[in-house]
């Protein structure tokens, strides 16, 4: 008679829980040579149809906990970040495709901090205000985010319009809202990896897509071009409860060669 089968794995524990509503992208096509520097070692730009595209995203953080405790003061909050969309060919049948950031915004000293220390997201603290329906809804009209840099308040915000719907899965909408990776350089060269895990959102159409920020002074004058004009395409996602899991390092630099090693 056999003994008891070996135990399960441990299941993973979340570094960051959180749910993350009415998240405004306003999407942008890119010249590839802007963001090829900026792609994290080990990773390639992610294309849609051929075009490299980056997003500026507000949205809500409620509920947030940190290994599965509530900080108080700092469980809801705003986020606004500019993102592009990289990929990171593990293997023929595991194509990672995920996000990486040139920017992001939050109104707590304390959280940009943590992210820092635990990712080597390049997190800014500031002042910051939005305008969001207090619950779930199905319409939730004009949704905004602000932040206050160099003096005055800077902003972006589209009005949902019609009701919200799963996007087909080859559509863009699908493309800019089921990336669950995150890749972020580190200061030796290295990238660290992380899984972001949440269903699927439903998203609504946009109109009066608005960006009204210093390109310059947050992101570099190499994206003025891009984002001073109007964006590509909008949405409003409905969003979700999300799992941000620890980070992995698969890359770094010979320091003996100068010469950047991948996992």
């Amino acid at each position: 008679m056999s003994g008891p089968g070996p135990a399960p794995p441990p299941a993973r524990r979340p570094f960051l829980s959180a749910t993350w509503r009415y998240l405004v992208m306003l999407n942008y096509e890119v010249d590839p040579d802007v963001l090829r520097p900026l792609a994290p070692a080990g990773t390639t730009l992610d294309l849609w149809h051929g075009r490299a595209l980056a997003s500026v995203v507000g949205f809500r953080f409620l509920d947030t906990r940190v290994a599965g405790l509530a900080i108080p003061f700092h469980r809801n909050f705003d986020e606004v970040n500019l993102r592009f969309y990289v990929r990171r060919d593990v293997a023929a049948d595991d194509v990672r495709h995920g996000v990486s950031f040139v920017r992001e915004l939050v109104p707590r000293t304390a959280i940009a901090l943590v992210a820092r220390l635990a990712y080597n997201e390049p997190y800014r603290a500031m002042p910051m205000r939005s305008i969001t329906p207090p619950g779930l809804v199905e319409s939730p009209g004009r949704v905004s985010y602000a932040w206050r840099s160099h003096g005055r308040w800077q902003s972006l915000a589209a009005t949902a319009r019609g009701a919200p719907a799963t996007p087909a899965p080859e559509s863009e909408a699908a493309f800019i809202t089921e990336h669950h990776w995150g890749y972020t350089r580190q200061r030796d060269g290295a990238t660290v990896e992380y899984e972001v895990r949440h269903p699927r959102w439903r998203v609504w159409s946009a109109g009066d897509a608005a960006l009204d920020a210093d390109v310059a002074g947050l992101y570099g004058p190499q994206f003025v071009g891009a984002l001073t004009g109007a964006p590509s395409s909008a949405l409003v996602a409905e969003g979700s409860p999300v799992a941000v899991y620890p980070p992995r390092r698969i890359g770094g630099v010979d320091s003996a060669r100068g010469r950047q090693r991948n996992a």
